[in-house]
């Protein structure tokens, strides 16, 4: 090969790789900011909201069971 086709595999090897990397560095942007609360659309709010929701129906079912149990013990 000549020096003209060394240079010519080595820019278009660099450009691939750099294509690749911008391509990584924007992927990692992207997922990263749907990590972080934003105000309700994020995956974060929506997993906070959702963990709320589900200590209310842990606290309303023991009360249940509390119910059922004082139900229970006074027949």
């Amino acid at each position: 090969m000549s020096t003209n086709e060394w240079v010519g595999l080595a820019v278009s090897l660099t450009t691939l790789i750099g294509a690749l990397a911008i391509g990584v560095r924007h992927l990692v942007k992207y997922y990263l900011a749907e990590l972080k609360p934003n105000g309700g659309t994020s995956i974060k709010d929506k997993i906070k909201d959702i963990d709320g929701k589900v200590d209310k129906l842990e606290l309303r079912v023991d009360e249940i069971y509390a119910l059922l149990i004082k139900k229970r013990v006074g027949k």
